[in-house]
């Protein structure tokens, strides 16, 4: 008897989803992604004959075809089932011209979830390929290819070979470039606070800061103000004015669409978003639970949707009534009703648990350590969103000298509500003693302090997704790929968790802003997203898009070639060559910066840079520690004496002993700022050196 054939993109998947079907009746092959796509070689759009892409099977993909091809033909019927985005009907679309599937055929079906119900109701509701979402991804891979392979090769030409242009990677690596420019030119203001410790008349302490005059808030500016206000205190009586008291409910957060998740992700776990994005997958695609088989943990990951099914809602209330407490139930529908939500890319359903009767804990033995941490933070972020406001009892406290106005705050948690579930940080309670208005209050302590305004943060993983979202700049499922390539390209940098420009990264920029300023703005970017959602209504022709596009693109590079001159990016170092005896200078290769003698080719002496960090090591104490690349490009610290001296350390080490047990230390980043920490498991000295 002849079986259907279901080609999914994913091995994991295919394997996952044919025990859901059975062998007997289904065979569940994989494509492994794109089996068509534009050659590598050449540009593979015809300019002349209106855009028009030239397809080519994918080199390496023959012996796929083939097997597609064998099993197709025996088939009684074939489904395509890829993922549900743009992405994943393009590759729906070059499988059907490959196994010449009529274009009329009912051979799509689609899923958010890999679970036995989800793929057994998709395999009933087969559709059409969804042509409008094909011409969108069309539309995006040839504007990228128009740009990238026509941009690029300029800058081959005038910087360096293996350089590259994006639409989406250049724009951002110049909001990289613009924040590093920022904070070059920041100018430290200076303004005060003043704190006053006082004690009312139980003797209770507490602590109130300056807020203004006359309930007017007063910036503090100088010292001078500061000395005005001093005076005033030391002369006055402190009485307490006012007093509210009222309750305050903070809300659940909505479930995760992809960019918040990695920023989660990235806050939470320190998991960066390419990793975040494997890790993801791989709960979409299936794991093997025990007991149960191999099954998908999670929805969709590719979303900007924070929509849930009725059935996941109902199933999430089930769970908290019966696991949590009625009482930590909130019933959103009243809340939903008449709200319509704007239509978005890949608005299917927010990240969610497939069951959220599979707790974290019960399947911690079937996950690994990153897996389970991903899907703990899922499965709390979803059904907390399902659960009551956290309810506060707050007090607010006015006291005044003269007109001189202070103010505290307390708070008290009065009902947990959501962060029962979903709660990451330790959060104490700030309780004010018992206050009556009119009571005077007895000043223990003035503590005014000087402080100077900082400039703004240098981008995160974290950080940067978040500005790409909120400025319409790409799409979820590029975020990852797009910070990786400009790390790739050595454009851009990580110092602990900061983002920041390399010299290579701001000539580029710069180039490419002065000659493609057009394509370099954010606008113009955000707008091309925009368009590309246009054709994926079916509202704009997508041949069109590209043509205004390219007009304006084709004009800029005839303009640069004439106008941008070749930069020198050698640098001239102290470093006398050995051979010859002119100085070295800094190169660049394909392999990152080396250097060489300033008389090649005459002279070929070459020579790696070694990037000494000024700390001894601690070890052999005669080798400097240097910091070098892993092959995965993650920067790790050893000594210079390698291999005499075998010290190696993932931390960056400093030059100080610890002052309590004398180990070497070394630098650790973290949401709260910079510590130095002791490297003895067994002494937990640490000191502060910044904070955040």
């Amino acid at each position: 008897m002849a079986k259907a054939l279901v080609i999914v993109e994913s091995p994991a998947k295919a394997k996952t989803i044919e025990k859901f079907l059975g062998k007997s009746h289904y065979t569940v092959k994989a494509s492994v992604g794109h089996i068509r796509d534009l050659p590598k070689s050449q540009l593979g759009v015809d300019i002349e004959n209106n855009f028009e892409p030239k397809y080519i099977n994918i080199r390496g993909k023959g012996d796929v075809i083939k097997e597609l091809k064998k099993e197709a033909k025996k088939a009684k019927r074939v489904y395509l089932a890829t993922d549900p985005d743009r992405e994943g009907e393009a590759i729906s679309w070059h499988l059907s011209y490959i196994l010449n599937i009529d274009e009329d055929e009912k051979c799509r079906i689609e899923f958010n979830e890999i679970t036995k119900d989800a793929i057994k109701n998709a395999i009933k509701n087969p559709r059409n390929i969804d042509l409008n979402l094909v011409d969108a991804q069309q539309a995006r891979r040839v504007l990228d290819r128009l740009l990238g392979y026509q941009i690029s090769p300029i800058l081959w030409q005038k910087v360096r070979k293996g350089l590259s242009a994006g639409r989406v990677q250049s724009v951002t690596t110049k909001l990289i470039c613009e924040r590093e420019e920022e904070i070059k030119s920041f100018i430290p203001k200076e303004y005060w606070t003043i704190e006053l410790v006082v004690l009312n008349q139980d003797g209770k302490e507490f602590t109130l800061k300056f807020y203004g005059e006359d309930g007017q808030k007063i910036d503090l500016e100088n010292e001078e103000q500061v000395k005005q206000i001093l005076d005033i205190i030391n002369k006055g009586d402190l009485t307490v004015s006012k007093i509210e008291s009222k309750s305050r409910r903070k809300s659940a957060p909505k479930p995760f669409t992809t960019s918040v998740l990695q920023q989660d992700a990235a806050n939470k776990l320190n998991f960066t978003t390419k990793k975040t994005m494997m890790v993801a997958q791989e709960l979409y695609e299936g794991i093997d639970i025990k007991g149960e088989g191999t099954v998908g943990l999670i929805s969709y990951i590719r979303t900007d949707s924070k929509r849930i099914s009725d059935e996941a809602r109902e199933k999430a209330k089930d769970y908290i009534v019966g696991s949590i407490g009625e009482n930590y139930y909130k019933d959103h529908t009243k809340d939903s009703k008449g709200k319509k939500e704007k239509k978005v890319q890949d608005a299917h359903e927010a990240i969610r648990p497939t069951s959220v009767d599979r707790t974290p804990d019960s399947i911690k033995d079937s996950l690994s350590k990153e897996q389970y941490k991903l899907y703990n933070l899922i499965w709390r972020r979803f059904v907390s969103s399902q659960m009551e406001d956290s309810i506060f009892d707050v007090l607010n406290v006015e006291c005044k000298i003269d007109n001189l106005v202070f103010k505290a705050t307390g708070s008290k948690l009065k009902f947990d509500g959501y962060t029962k579930v979903y709660n990451f940080t330790d959060r104490e309670d700030k309780i004010l003693p018992s206050l009556s208005e009119g009571e005077s209050l007895q000043i223990q302590k003035q503590d005014p302090q000087q402080h100077f305004t900082s400039p703004p943060p240098r981008y995160t993983e974290a950080s940067l997704v978040k500005t790409l979202e909120e400025l319409g700049i790409g799409r979820p499922s590029t975020y990852a790929p797009t910070i990786t390539t400009i790390l790739n390209r050595e454009y851009v940098e990580k110092d602990g968790t900061s983002l920041l420009p390399t010299e290579l990264g701001i000539i580029v920029t710069k180039i490419l802003d002065e000659n493609f300023h057009k394509f370099m703005e954010v606008d113009f970017t955000a707008d091309m997203e925009s368009q590309l959602d246009q054709i994926e209504e079916g509202n704009v022709e997508w041949k069109k898009v590209v043509k205004e596009f390219y007009s304006p693109l084709e004009e800029a590079i005839t303009t640069a070639l004439e106008n941008i001159e070749k930069v020198n990016m050698d640098e001239e170092t102290d470093e006398i060559c050995e051979i010859c005896g002119s100085n070295m200078v800094i190169k660049y290769g394909r392999f990152g910066k080396f250097i060489a003698c300033k008389n090649y080719p005459e002279c070929k002496n070459t020579k790696p840079i070694v990037n000494k960090i000024g700390v001894k090591c601690p070890k052999c104490k005669e080798g400097d520690i240097i910091m070098r690349k892993s092959k995965k490009k993650k920067v790790f610290y050893g000594c210079s004496n390698y291999p005499e001296c075998d010290f190696v350390t993932w931390n960056k080490p400093v030059e100080e002993p610890c002052e309590v047990c004398g180990s070497y230390m070394y630098e650790k980043y973290s949401k709260s700022g910079t510590k130095i920490v002791c490297s003895n498991k067994d002494c937990k000295h640490e000191r502060v050196v910044e904070e955040k």
